[in-house]
Formats: C-alpha cells, structure tokens, sequence
C-alpha cells in the first residue's frame, strides 16, 4: 500500500451513545430492530409488552410479540415505574454483553491465582457448582481460554516475576508453582516467548523486525517476533514511533524488517482502513492475566458496537474493576488489531485513547457507518 495523506474529515462529536440514540430514535425504527433482534439498540431503548407485563432488550430471542402490543421506554427503570417485570430470559438490567456466569468465572480465576498449586479442572468445577464439563465450557466462553491454559499464563507471570538476574531460575520455577524445573522448559518459549535466559537479559538475543507505512490515519509501525505481532502503534512522527518500540524492548535486537514483511504491514493498513475485516494474524502479546482477560474480551466487542468500561468489568466478572479495565485498554500493544478503540466513557464521551482520541473517534465512525465510503491511497 502506497503513502498517502489524511484525506478524511475528522468527526470530532463525542457522544457515541448519543449517536447510537438518534439510531433509534422513532419507534417504527425501534420496532424494526426489535424484529432484528439486533444487539446495538441493546442499552438504548426496551421493549415492553402490554398483555404479559413484561419488558426485554431488543436483542431478545423470546418469541416476538404483537406490533399493537408493545411500548418502548427509555430506561429499565422506566418500564419497571410503569409496572413491567423483567425478562428472565434476557435480564434487560444486565449491562449489554455481561455473562451471567462472569462472576463465577472470576472467583475460579483468583482460586487459580491463590493456590500454590493449580487446582484441576473437577475442583474448580467443584468449587462453581457445575460439571466438569459445563464449568469448562462456561470458563472458555466468558474468559475466551480454557481454565489450563489461564493457569498456564498465571505460572508464567509468576515466573517472570520471580526470574530476577540475582535468583536461581530452579527456585524462580519451583515457587511459580511447577512440579519440576523440566516442565517449565518444556514450554518455556510459549509461556515467556523467549528462552528464561534470554529473558533474565532483558530480552537481550530476541529479534523483533519493523515496518512502517502511511494511512489516513498517519503512520503506522508493525514489529513482530518470531512468534508474531508484537506492536502496532499510530503516530505522525515515525522517528517517534521508533523510539517508543525501542523503549518498550530496550535489550532486544530490533530492527527494519525486509520485504516479505510489507505484506503484513499492508493488513494492518487495511484494517485502520478498512475496519471490521476478518484478518489472522499471528499475536506475540504480552501481559498480566487480567491484561489478556481484557483484550481476549475486546476482541469478542462486535464491529461498530462499543462498550462503557462499566460494562466490561461487569462482563469479567468484576464490576468493581473498571479503573483497571481502562488501564489494561491503555497498555494495548497492538492497535486496532485488538479493537481498544471500542470501549468509551459511561456518559458516552469517547475516553482516553493511547495513539490519539481523534483517531479513536475515527476508528467507530469507520466501523459505524460501513456504507460510507473509505479513504482511498493513492
């Protein structure tokens, strides 16, 4: 993809909520996305139905009632002062996107990170309730990882803490809670994505290659390792942008990447472009536990909806958490890729974003409005 300038218009109104509002703001409108079932007026209006009492969000999957039999509020608290009930089947005064099962999932999680030795899977099945099988599907399903591999990436984070230059790597192992200091080796590389001495270094060995390209959105830096894409970042300066991937891998080898990365590059491009294209691109990103629960969740957001960072602590299962959800949304390595730009404020301002809230406001306009047409480079 050749360079080109910012040929788009930046829309700058902040009130994505507000926006989503206007969407559905005449009831004709509203009954149509009730007939959808379509999940982005969840939040914005709920239906009631006059002959059962009973109110939903539009995305209900209960059978549709009679166009004469309804009445829309704007608010839950609304349809309740009116004398509706809540829906068992769609709990409307959930936040749109909560699991009913996140609680139960997060208490499985700090069990996981408070035990000196991982728990087996008929334990935490135990502990939440369910069968083996059903806990295991309900884990997968809020956390996006099945509880193995969530206890794999907690040792890991033990490890690296404990992995300090001055420790014996044996006693770093063994108190990260593994049986022995051969099955860590065995997966040393998928878990600290380099080799325990190459870490102990600083990254010192690791090679991470770059590219740089231009997009409407100004420039965009794409590294990887061996492993996959390690970093995307936006900015105008590219010197700048170089700095910051330097900084963040001090001791590493990093370095320009050659031509057979420009494809990769080119993706990431047509994203920023583009957004909501199924892309696959291999992820060498890493974090705390709770970092990955949040981006694994960022990834399930669908294209051109958005979430407040209230409903998304909520969906983990942490609803108290919304500070540290904002602050995991922050350390996003990769832009865009792992869609960071989706989540905004609860009175519907866009938040902060990280590579500029210009940008951001872009990224959900794009994703928002697919018919119109995108930026072209020429």
């Amino acid at each position: 993809m050749t360079a080109s300038t910012m040929t788009a218009s930046i829309y700058t109104e902040p009130a994505i909520v507000s926006r989503r509002k206007r969407s559905f703001s005449t009831a004709d409108v509203r009954w149509q996305a009730v007939e959808r079932r379509d999940p982005a007026a969840d939040g914005v209006f709920y239906c009631a139905v006059r002959t059962t009492g009973i109110y939903c969000r539009p995305s209900c999957a209960s059978r549709r009632p009679r166009r004469a039999n309804v009445v829309f509020f704007a608010t839950w608290a609304e349809a309740e002062r009116a004398g509706f009930r809540a829906c068992r089947r769609c709990h409307p005064k959930r936040p749109a996107g909560a699991d009913p099962h996140a609680p139960l999932v997060a208490r499985a999680c700090r069990q996981i990170e408070q035990a000196e030795k991982t728990p087996s899977l008929g334990e935490l099945a135990a502990a939440a309730g369910l069968s083996p099988w059903h806990f295991q599907r309900v884990f997968k399903r809020v956390t996006g990882i099945s509880p193995k591999a969530y206890a794999a990436q907690w040792q890991a984070e033990r490890v690296r803490a404990q992995l300090a230059p001055a420790r014996s790597a044996t006693r770093a192992i063994l108190a990260a809670g593994f049986g022995s200091t051969g099955s860590f080796y065995q997966k040393s590389r998928q878990l600290l994505g380099m080799s325990p001495q190459a870490f102990r270094q600083g990254g010192a060995g690791t090679e991470i290659h770059f590219a740089i390209g231009k997009s409407s959105l100004g420039s965009v830096l794409v590294a990887a390792t061996d492993r996959g894409v390690c970093a995307v970042q936006l900015g105008d300066d590219r010197a700048a942008l170089v700095r910051a991937l330097r900084a963040r891998f001090p001791r590493a080898d990093v370095r320009p990447a050659d031509a057979a990365f420009q494809k990769t590059l080119s993706t990431v491009i047509r994203l920023v472009e583009t957004p909501g294209q199924v892309v696959e691109l291999p992820l060498d990103v890493r974090g705390t536990a709770f970092q990955r629960r949040v981006w694994q969740a960022l990834c399930r957001i669908p294209v051109g909806k958005t979430m407040t960072y209230a409903e998304l602590a909520a969906a983990l299962g942490q609803p108290t958490a919304q500070r540290a959800v904002a602050q995991a949304c922050g350390a996003n390595p990769v832009a865009v890729v792992i869609p960071c730009h989706r989540v905004v404020r609860s009175d519907g301002g866009l938040g902060g974003y990280r590579w500029g809230v210009e940008r951001k406001d872009e990224l959900l306009r794009r994703e928002q409005a697919p018919q119109r047409r995108r930026p072209t480079n020429k």
